[in-house]
C-alpha cells in the first residue's frame, strides 16, 4: 500500500512539472525586449545621440540576443553600438561638374540597414571580424545596432572549439564579403531550393551565351 502511494506521488510531481513550466532568465528578456518600455527606450536613445557613432559598450544590452548570436563574456569578444541613419538609399547626383544625362534617382535598396551597419565596424576596427548583430532602437532619423566583433589574435578565440572557425583565412573581412547572416539574408540565400539562381551568388547562377550576348540560366532536370 505504501509502494503504491509513493508510486501516485512521484506521478503527480511529474504531471505538475510538465503543467507549470518555469522558465529561465533570458525568456523573460526575450519577452520584455517585445514591447520595451518607450520611455526607458526614448531616454536612451537621447544619451546614444550624443555619444560617437560608434562606441564600444561594456555589456550587450539585449542579453538574450546576444547569447543566441554566439557572445559570450570572455576576453576576445567586442560589443560595438552603432547608429545608422534612416533613408532611401538614394544615389548622389551631381552638383557641379560633367552630369550624366540622367540624374540617377534610382534608389540603392539591396543592402539592408543592419549590413551597412556591419560594414562601417568592420572599416573602423579592421583587427576584429563581425560575428553577427542586432537591432536595438529606432528613432525619426536613425537605426542604432550592437554588432558582436570577435578578435582572431586573442589565445582564447583561437583555442574555444567553438568560436576558432573564425580564425581560418576563409572567414577573413567575412562581412565584406557578404557571409554575415544580414548579409545572406540580403543576398537572398535564405531560399534554399533548387530554383532559386541566387546561390552561390547572382553571377555565377546564370552563365553567359556568347553567340547570343544573352544570359541564360541551366534547366533542371527533369526527375525520373
Amino acid at each position: 500500500m505504501l509502494n503504491h502511494i509513493q508510486s501516485n506521488l512521484k506521478f503527480f510531481k511529474w504531471t505538475f512539472s510538465k503543467i507549470i513550466m518555469i522558465h529561465g532568465m533570458y525568456h523573460y528578456i526575450k519577452q520584455a525586449w517585445k514591447k520595451p518600455n518607450p520611455n526607458v527606450l526614448r531616454d536612451r536613445m537621447i544619451e546614444w545621440r550624443k555619444e560617437p557613432v560608434q562606441i564600444s559598450v561594456e555589456k550587450p544590452l539585449r542579453l538574450d540576443k546576444a547569447r543566441a548570436l554566439g557572445y559570450k563574456d570572455k576576453k576576445g569578444f567586442v560589443v560595438i553600438r552603432v547608429r545608422v541613419k534612416r533613408g532611401g538609399h538614394k544615389r548622389s547626383r551631381p552638383n557641379k561638374g560633367r552630369r550624366s544625362k540622367r540624374l540617377h534617382t534610382r534608389k540603392n535598396l539591396k543592402m539592408s540597414y543592419k549590413w551597412i551597419a556591419e560594414q562601417r565596424v568592420a572599416k573602423k576596427h579592421m583587427n576584429l571580424e563581425v560575428l553577427n548583430s542586432y537591432q536595438i532602437g529606432k528613432d525619426g532619423i536613425h537605426y542604432f545596432y550592437e554588432v558582436i566583433c570577435v578578435d582572431p589574435q586573442r589565445p582564447e578565440i583561437s583555442k574555444d572549439p567553438t568560436i576558432n572557425w573564425i580564425t581560418k583565412g576563409s572567414n577573413k573581412n567575412r562581412v565584406m564579403r557578404g557571409l554575415t547572416s544580414s548579409a545572406k539574408k540580403s543576398r537572398g540565400l535564405r531560399d534554399k531550393s533548387p530554383t532559386n539562381k541566387s546561390r552561390p551568388s547572382r553571377r555565377s547562377g546564370q552563365k553567359p551565351n556568347p553567340n547570343s550576348g544573352k544570359r541564360y540560366v541551366k534547366p533542371i532536370p527533369k526527375r525520373k
